[in-house]
């Protein structure tokens, strides 16, 4: 309604699917008496619609009191909306099942609802495809205005190659809490272990130095900030060297390397521990 000077104006559109309601509602009887309710329409004006029919009288069959006898029903209103194909769709409350009808003539193998995006994932044959979405998308469209739901069509090949790839993603995602899980794990029991040993928790403050290196520091009798103030860095991190049996027994001790060779810290890390170390011996000075 359009309210102009010279009164309302009221202005009607065929394209409306309230239109193709009012339609069936005149045809059919049992519609009238509301004994049976559209519940749902959606068009594409001149070409293809559906609408979803429930029955309030379980003897009575909504689909089939639409249709009428030898079509009669329906064709009236397929020849006034200028041959427009209908499709009457089953009604129900159950989504998946409405979901189903809707894409009919596609035949469904499942359905899988994802209630926090408000999607339907819909599993077809994969000769089914084509039919299940319709020329340029359009069955597929109007099933999804018919159920206010969006729909994502997938044949089974698909379906499976998707459920595959979840799998493996899922199964990545479980074992890499599971490894953090022992990292902790790990760390926690070392540093248990380094405490009770009586090294300082201000050597965990030390840079490059994991709990696991503070165990083995406590194990050499290296506890304190001093004590490892006092190291050099090839007494920290040289690598061990191969023995030599024309070595005496003091040249032998010394392939050993230094006290964490076996983390495989570089040289400029071991500098930086060492000044890290060192750092509260300046600060003394200045004091």
């Amino acid at each position: 309604v359009r309210r102009e000077n010279r009164g309302p104006q009221i202005f009607l559109s065929r394209a409306h699917p309230e239109f193709m309601k009012k339609l069936f509602t005149q045809e059919v009887p049992e519609i009238y008496d509301g004994i049976i309710e559209i519940k749902a329409a959606a068009r594409d004006p001149g070409s293809r619609a559906k609408i979803g029919v429930i029955s309030h009288d379980g003897s009575i069959d909504p689909v089939g009191a639409c249709v009428g006898m030898k079509g009669s029903r329906v064709q009236a209103v397929v020849q006034e909306m200028q041959g427009e194909k209908i499709d009457i769709i089953p009604w129900s409350p159950d989504t998946a099942t409405f979901v189903v009808n809707a894409l009919q003539p596609a035949n469904v193998s499942r359905v899988v609802i994802d209630e926090e995006e408000d999607r339907i994932e819909v599993v077809v044959p994969d000769d089914q495809l084509s039919l299940a979405i319709g020329r340029r998308g359009q069955n597929v469209r109007l099933a999804s205005q018919l159920t206010a739901k969006a729909i994502d069509i997938l044949t089974e090949t698909d379906a499976s190659e998707k459920r595959q790839a979840e799998f493996v993603q899922n199964s990545e995602m479980f074992q890499n809490e599971l490894d953090v899980d022992e990292t902790q794990r790990r760390e926690a029991t070392a540093r248990e272990e380094r405490r009770a040993l009586g090294v300082e928790d201000a050597l965990a403050e030390m840079p490059h130095l994991s709990e696991a290196m503070l165990v083995t520091l406590g194990k050499a009798g290296i506890r304190t900030l001093d004590d490892l103030a006092d190291l050099a860095t090839d007494e920290l991190i040289a690598k061990k060297r191969q023995s030599d049996r024309r070595r005496g027994r003091s040249e032998q001790a010394e392939d050993k390397g230094g006290i964490l060779a076996e983390y495989g810290l570089n040289d400029e890390q071991g500098n930086e521990i060492i000044m890290a170390a060192r750092a509260h011996w300046f600060e003394d000075e200045e004091g």
